[in-house]
């Protein structure tokens, strides 16, 4: 693991380390676990998941559909012709992935509910258990995480996953504070970072049991 790291982090339930600086970790997940990491556009979701994944982890990023799909069609195309297209194909990915043996990872924006529920039932019916780990950094953060990777999310496109993702992160603070029901029962962890813990968490393992946040 490196002596930069000097925990394992095992998320059950609600985990918060926004805010808390120190050395990197690992985050250990069941072995046949779908992580989907969620977050702003631009929050670094997909620099989270290039760090994490690995020969033996498959991952399922849209964008990587949304190229395939722009490969095949004429430039002069625009996106949101054959948008719809992208996204049952997307799904068909998912769906797949899901169904096949193994760790998944999975980027997604995390602003739709009914997304996370799905995923949780494709999961819960071949044993799986469905874990989240959310990416609490900002609207100005993410905008500059957009600019430094040259794409751009649309206006409303941003500011639809910005109001679902306030509203959840908002469930979430509240329920560390003073407890109560999980504001995902559908995750069997939720594991939330901002851009201080994002860069600690330095790789992730399946089937790994660890002693440290999370786990305590």
């Amino acid at each position: 693991m490196g002596s930069s790291v000097e925990a394992v982090v095992a998320p059950r339930g609600v985990v918060d380390l926004r805010g808390e600086a120190g050395a990197g970790f690992v985050v250990a997940y069941p072995a046949d676990a779908v992580v989907v990491v969620s977050g702003l556009p631009g929050a670094g979701k997909s620099t989270l998941l290039r760090r994490w994944s690995g020969a033996q982890v498959r991952t399922v990023d849209p964008r990587t559909v949304h190229e395939a799909c722009e490969a095949v069609m004429p430039a002069r195309l625009p996106y949101a012709v054959y948008r719809p297209w992208a996204r049952l194909e997307h799904f068909r990915l998912l769906r797949s992935s899901v169904r096949r043996v193994g760790p998944l990872l999975v980027h997604d924006c995390g602003s739709r509910a009914w997304m996370r529920r799905w995923l949780a039932r494709e999961a819960a019916r071949r044993g799986r258990e469905l874990h989240l780990v959310l990416l609490d950094v900002g609207a100005a953060t993410a905008l500059d995480g957009q600019r430094a990777r040259g794409r751009h999310a649309g206006v409303r496109v941003f500011a639809r996953h910005r109001r679902g993702l306030e509203r959840l992160l908002a469930a979430f603070t509240r329920h560390v504070r003073s407890g109560g029901p999980t504001p995902t029962p559908e995750a069997s962890s939720v594991l939330l970072l901002d851009a201080v813990s994002r860069s600690r968490a330095q790789a992730v393992e399946f089937g790994a049991n660890g002693l440290g946040a999370g786990g305590h």
